[in-house]
């Protein structure tokens, strides 16, 4: 009988460790479980303002899982369940994991030279600068090259130029990254897209394609392959019991602060809940979170124009968003924190006024600025306001409208205060820093 007691005990502990817990929708069919909002205490007039939000911001796809079920799905602008779209750099979140997926696998480390797989030359540092630059260095952006060069995603020898030692600044840099997918490649003796189909769609039923566009190799799939990407990651690698991703450390590490310089990145993920972060083309570092409304323990694949993938293992919540990017919003990181606000507000006992509570909120964006300010809204501003440190109003604008473009070329270097009165007579006031 205690063998048997131990043996009921053992199973459920494995069981438990595979997060058995979560559905996994079945791997070459349409087919996938969904629950209804209600068990979670949505209210329709929530989920119809998240809708409305995103229909009027160009999305084309949304889907939330709750434990690996669909809870929400949508698709706007003639896009449909099987119709493809690209990652654009949220597909660097699957690359770090195909990486992963190689070095489990034997084929590399990533603590190797890059050199060792796409030959010396690759840039035009010295050698003695050039090995020193390692497969994590390229996953964690702090290769040390210069992301200021013309065409950030050139892979060409002559515009990978050493500014840096390895693992001293942080930049987001497109070319690097890029050529990561030369060293799975080389590493493996197999095309990007042969060795994600050996490796992930026979199992997880993640489809899909690299092509490549220009320099980049831009992954495209559908949103439901998108989900499945991120049901993954929220199981730790693990799909309905089979452990994809087999170095559970290496997994960790994907979603954990990977380096000091800028704590909200993992190995090609974006982690909330850190403190501080920085942001692509700057070496400004911010303070607070890179998605206040979302869970402290996200983490993101965020891509240009606002594709996205978020995954909080605190509350079994994956979603992702596809589309084209909105007129009138910085994206991809304002936006997937302005959904988040949305999604906050689902909750049936939250939705008892009749006012969004994103409905006031407000986006400077970039921040620092040079000589434009874009500033976005969820209600109607009347005007804008500039102040400087010394309390003097320095300009004044009338908007009537929800976003603004401001031209700060006349405003000297230094900290303003943007003073936004709405049209229902209400303010907000921001500070940035002018560059």
């Amino acid at each position: 009988m205690n063998k048997f007691l131990f043996s009921v005990v053992f199973l459920l502990f494995v069981f438990k460790g595979f997060g058995q817990n979560y559905y996994f929708p079945p791997t070459n069919s349409l087919e996938w479980d969904t629950i209804s909002p209600l068990t979670l205490h949505w209210c329709q007039p929530g989920i119809d303002s998240l809708y409305n939000y995103l229909e009027s911001h160009k999305t084309k796809a949304f889907i939330l899982l709750k434990d690996g079920k669909i809870v929400l799905e949508k698709y706007f602008n003639g896009h449909s369940q099987t119709s493809p779209w690209y990652w654009a750099s949220a597909g660097k979140s699957l690359t770090a994991s195909l990486v992963g997926i190689a070095q489990q696998e034997h084929y590399l480390s990533i603590n190797d030279k890059t050199s060792d797989y796409i030959g010396h030359g690759w840039t035009s540092c010295d050698s003695a600068q050039e090995n020193k630059i390692t497969i994590r260095h390229q996953l964690t952006m702090t290769t040390g090259l210069d992301d200021g060069v013309p065409d950030y995603t050139c892979t060409l020898d002559s515009c990978l130029i050493c500014l840096a030692d390895p693992g001293t600044r942080w930049a987001y840099h497109n070319a690097p990254y890029t050529l990561l997918d030369s060293v799975i490649e080389n590493a493996t003796g197999m095309t990007l897209n042969s060795f994600i189909s050996k490796n992930l769609t026979r199992t997880t039923g993640i489809s899909g394609l690299f092509i490549k566009q220009d320099y980049n190799n831009v992954f495209y799939s559908t949103a439901r392959s998108m989900a499945r990407f991120g049901l993954l990651m929220l199981n730790k690698g693990n799909w309905a019991g089979t452990q994809v991703l087999t170095d559970t450390g290496y997994v960790s590490q994907m979603t954990h602060s990977s380096q000091t310089l800028n704590r909200s990145y993992g190995y090609l993920w974006w982690l909330n809940g850190q403190g501080s972060f920085m942001l692509p083309k700057s070496q400004f570092v911010f303070p607070g979170d890179i998605s206040p409304a979302a869970p402290k323990d996200m983490f993101a694949a965020l891509g240009k124009n606002g594709q996205a993938l978020n995954v909080v293992r605190s509350q079994g919540l994956v979603w992702v968003r596809m589309g084209d990017a909105p007129d009138d919003l910085p994206v991809p990181y304002l936006m997937n924190n302005i959904i988040w606000q949305y999604i906050d507000a689902l909750d049936c006992a939250a939705a008892t006024h009749h006012e969004s509570p994103v409905s006031s909120g407000l986006v400077l964006s970039p921040n620092p600025a040079n000589d434009q300010l874009e500033i976005h809204a969820m209600k109607e501003m009347a005007s804008v306001e500039i102040i400087n440190t010394k309390g003097q109003r320095v300009n004044r604008y009338l908007v009537n409208n929800t976003a603004s473009s401001l031209n700060l070329s006349d405003l000297n270097k230094g900290i303003y205060l943007i003073r936004v009165t709405f049209a229902d007579g209400s303010r907000q006031t921001r500070k940035i820093v002018k560059e």
